[in-house]
């Protein structure tokens, strides 16, 4: 029967397919033997794991709330007991005591108990008790993969049009994903604005997270579409419903083939005002795309896919054929690279031993700090970047800068690296690339000013921005609804920093998601923006917004609305400003 389950569209477009339930199996274990002076070391990645499992399943316990009443019930007292054998049951003493006794690594210690468990329960007469044993094996299984800490298994082995099922999916996960053999994704867990939305995005795949019910509820094999507008998920559709949804598909088709003749179109207002518009990417692949999409340049190139999914960090070569190969296909169009940005929901294996915890914490190591902190890291990149810089302009960007004294360091480091290689008998550019500063924090956007006195470009990273401003987690669906980029503070801090930037004659761009997003183009006009970095699909619809928009009126509109106190009444300002462009 046809079944429908609701979740938040974060990657528009309709996907048809066949499902692929991304099983969470086990990673392989191998046991080991651990040194007593690591033993207290071994019981604290016991914790972490515990604790991370913990997590899941309160987020999974939270999105049970919204099924119905029996199926909540239902769910939610099997995920209290889950969550029961994770807080000092026979399970997690057991682990303990095997880690301490038998000096083991946590991996095999669980395994070990959870065999002992079994065999108890295969010895019992009841029934309805030793089919608990399956709930023991799944909160082992959680707690392994945790302790695991592995990338899962590429998606290599899947059928074409497969619709990819899942608790959950990691951007590294995303970045796996073949589009000539996904067709779209569903999932759990995930909030719209996290990483994960924005590689479904980037790849052009119909993407829903925080999609309650699915799993268990959805079976290999079953026939899916995936709404990314609507946020819907569709299981096994009736005829009537196929031919609703490939109706809208083919009203899809039609708009993007209208738009695609704006391609060689330059961006310029009704009024005269010209406009750049450029690609943000997350992976390689996507260069047609931008081409196809008429991009004027990669406005921002995420560096972290070649540190995702391996074991070791990416070398000097590997980074330099990456950028040569692009600054060659964009044939003289601007190719602006953010130096490594792992951390919050993006995550590096090669990296985790050096900085644990503090990597995965969107307030931790990250960023340019993590970059001073491991110069050799910075220096390989640069040192890709400088050579690959005879190939085409290349621009540096730094996340996370929040003084002078990040950028001042980072300078140094470029310009001992650039002599190093003249040393070498490489040959590199005349002038070094533009260094520039993300504006994604708060402090920050406050000290715009100094910033712009070191720096030769800003970047507005508007996603992070809003963020840290409204400390919302834009990854986790419980607070979704309070990331707001329309806050009356959010858009001060846009403001401050374009103004600053003008201030000191140096360009400035926002490369947040409001970029790819024609409702938002007005207000960003009228403060001041004329460089917009955004997904290459989205190019051609912002592109048609804004040419039909009269500037003088979008800064008209702008100004009444920063002299507002309540993104309610901006939202309805904003909403308000006509289809022509006039306030």
């Amino acid at each position: 029967m046809e079944q429908i389950f609701e979740g938040l569209g974060v990657s528009s477009g309709i996907g048809f397919g066949i499902a692929h339930i991304r099983e969470s199996g086990l990673c392989e274990i191998t046991e080991y033997c651990i040194p007593p002076q690591h033993i207290e070391g071994e019981l604290a990645r016991l914790e972490k794991a515990l604790e991370k499992s913990r997590d899941q399943l309160v987020k999974l316990r939270q999105k049970a709330k919204t099924l119905p009443d029996a199926a909540s019930e239902e769910l939610g007292f099997l995920l209290d007991a889950h969550l029961h054998m994770l807080k000092g049951s026979r399970l997690v003493r057991g682990i303990e005591i095997h880690i301490k006794d038998h000096s083991i690594n946590a991996e095999a210690a669980v395994q070990h108990v959870l065999d002992e468990i079994s065999e108890g329960f295969k010895a019992l007469d009841d029934a309805y008790i030793a089919s608990r044993e399956s709930d023991v094996h799944q909160v082992a299984a959680r707690v392994i993969r945790n302790l695991c800490e592995e990338p899962q298994k590429p998606f290599h082995d899947i059928d074409e049009n497969s619709i990819i099922i899942a608790e959950e999916l990691t951007p590294a996960d995303t970045a796996l994903m073949d589009p000539k053999r996904v067709s779209g994704f569903a999932t759990v867990l995930g909030g719209p604005e996290s990483h994960t939305a924005i590689m479904g995005r980037a790849l052009n795949l119909p993407a829903v997270l925080g999609a309650t019910g699915i799993i268990g509820a959805i079976n290999t094999g079953d026939h899916v579409i995936i709404d990314g507008d609507a946020g819907r998920v569709v299981v096994n559709p009736t005829e009537k419903t196929k031919h609703f949804y490939l109706k809208r598909a083919q009203e899809n088709l039609d708009r993007a083939t209208r738009l695609s003749v704006l391609k060689e179109r330059p961006a310029i207002t009704s009024d005269g005002v010209s406009i750049t518009l450029k690609a943000n990417i997350e992976l390689p692949v996507e260069i047609d795309n931008v081409l196809e999409n008429g991009a004027e340049g990669v406005g921002l190139l995420r560096s972290e896919f070649m540190y995702m999914n391996r074991e070791t960090l990416p070398s000097e070569d590997d980074q330099y054929d990456v950028f040569k190969t692009l600054l060659e296909k964009l044939d003289g169009k601007p190719l602006t690279v953010r130096t490594l940005d792992i951390g919050g929901d993006k995550t590096a294996k090669s990296l985790i031993d050096d900085f644990g915890n503090s990597i995965c914490n969107p307030l931790g190591m990250r960023g340019v700090r993590l970059s001073l902190n491991r110069p050799d890291i910075l220096e390989t990149q640069y040192r890709a970047m400088l050579r690959a810089s005879l190939h085409g302009p290349i621009q540096i960007l730094l996340p996370m800068v929040t003084s002078v004294n990040d950028v001042r360091q980072a300078r140094r480091i470029l310009h001992k690296v650039a002599a190093e290689l003249r040393t070498e008998g490489h040959e590199i550019a005349q002038y070094l690339p533009p260094l520039g500063a993300m504006i994604e924090i708060p402090g920050a956007a406050l000290a715009a000013d100094a910033l712009a006195q070191v720096c030769e470009f800003f970047a507005i990273g508007s996603n992070d921005l809003t963020m840290y401003t409204l400390a919302t987690d834009r990854a986790d669906e419980q607070v979704a609804h309070l990331y707001d980029p329309l806050h009356p503070a959010v858009l001060r801090l846009i403001q401050f920093t374009t103004q600053a930037a003008l201030r000191n004659n140096i360009p400035i761009s926002l490369c947040g998601e409001i970029a790819a997003n024609p409702r938002y183009s007005p207000l960003l006009l009228g403060l001041g923006i004329r460089d917009l970095s955004m997904s290459a699909s989205n190019i051609p619809k912002v592109k048609e917004r804004l040419l039909e928009m009269e500037c003088g009126a979008a800064t008209q509109r702008a100004n009444i609305i920063m002299e507002q106190t309540d993104s309610g009444r901006i939202a309805m300002l904003l909403d308000d400003f006509s289809d022509r462009g006039r306030a």
